[in-house]
């Protein structure tokens, strides 16, 4: 069989976003995944992958730290050899494309989202573009979330021998199944994701610090990956949140929620807004690149700007002020977006044809 190297930064994303991909190439090649962490690993293994550990400092650039892992992936193509590599975030793109590209290895680069990079200037600003032109340039083909970061890229002339756009990594709408919506008149705000200044965490809690009460509460799940923590437990004590903590059962808590909020500053295409709306959720987000795709303005959910707490206040009070029967609907509505538009299969069949004409 064949041999197919996937690298990642992050396990939990593989499993959760790409595991339908990996399914279908184990069917037919072997398939070896390199992780810095292990949170998704066995499951991984379960199902056939091989697994590496190959640490990675995810925030921030650390020359010695980088060169370290451009050699240890380096050493992993020599060991594996594979056919074709997947490369998916920024510093596996970069470097594992590099190596690649090197080695005279195929390669497919999928670029997730591109945060706060090209917001730098200067110095700074013309190493990450040098950086990611030796990455991708000979790249089979880079894959781009939304057509923002696509064109981010050809202004700067970063580019590999082909480019496909698609929608994110899709949803499963067989996990995510439509749930009908919550009885009662109270609304609950669900936030999901990192707590950090970028998802929008502060405006996420001047929100709730002005609406919370008998018709509103807010809700937030996941990890605090900034520091957050103290302001969570101080809001939380007076009431004007209620944290969850972290939990891989996402779809349990969407289910129970009136809406999903997220006021993020940059997405390459947001998965838990594709998730909620396959729910049967309608959305409350910022109107950036990775968001806007995913609803759709007074039917599906409203928008915001980024950056914006008192936009984000008024969009909230708009969904407010609709009733039930009204919320419901667009409930549904965003579950039939999904169903037309963002069905992972999709994804995936756009992926296997690229892989197949490189790997054969």
């Amino acid at each position: 069989m064949k041999k197919i190297l996937i690298l990642a930064n992050s396990s939990a994303g593989l499993y959760d976003f790409r595991n339908e991909l990996i399914e279908k190439l184990l069917s037919e090649y072997q398939v070896t995944v390199s992780l810095p962490d292990t949170v998704k690993t066995e499951e991984l293994k379960s199902e056939g992958c091989k697994v590496v550990h190959t640490p990675i400092n995810r925030r921030g650039v650390n020359p010695a730290e980088d060169f370290k892992l451009l050699r240890s992936y380096r050493r992993l193509l020599k060991e594996e050899k594979p056919d074709l590599v997947l490369t998916y975030t920024i510093k596996p793109n970069i470097y594992g494309g590099f190596c690649c590209g090197l080695m005279k290895i195929p390669y497919l680069v999928t670029v997730t989202g591109l945060g706060s990079t090209f917001q730098k200037r200067g110095l700074l600003l013309k190493m990450i573009v040098t950086m990611y032109r030796a990455g991708l340039k000979k790249a089979a083909c880079v894959f781009f979330q939304n057509e923002e970061n696509q064109k981010i890229f050809e202004n700067y002339k970063i580019k590999g021998k082909s480019a496909r756009l698609v929608k994110g990594s899709g949803v499963n709408l067989e996990h995510h199944t439509f749930e009908e919506y919550p009885e009662g008149e109270k609304v609950r705000f669900l936030y999901v994701g990192r707590m950090m200044r970028e998802k929008g965490i502060e405006e996420f809690l001047e929100a709730a610090g002005e609406l919370h009460g008998e018709s509103a509460e807010f809700e937030l799940l996941g990890y605090c990956d900034e520091d957050y923590q103290d302001r969570l437990d101080a809001c939380e004590k007076a009431g004007v949140i209620r944290q969850l903590g972290f939990d891989p059962q996402v779809h349990e808590h969407l289910k129970r929620a009136s809406a999903l909020v997220l006021p993020t500053w940059h997405e390459g295409m947001s998965n838990v807004l594709m998730e909620a709306s396959a729910t049967g959720r309608p959305v409350i987000a910022t109107s950036i690149s990775g968001c806007r795709e995913v609803f759709e303005e007074g039917v599906t959910g409203f928008g915001c700007e980024a950056k914006n707490a008192g936009s984000l206040i008024e969009a909230l009070k708009k969904f407010l002020h609709l009733s039930r029967e009204e919320r419901a609907r667009m409930g549904r509505k965003a579950r039939e977006k999904m169903e037309k538009e963002f069905d992972r299969n999709q994804v995936v069949e756009s992926y296997y044809r690229e892989i197949k004409e490189e790997a054969g």
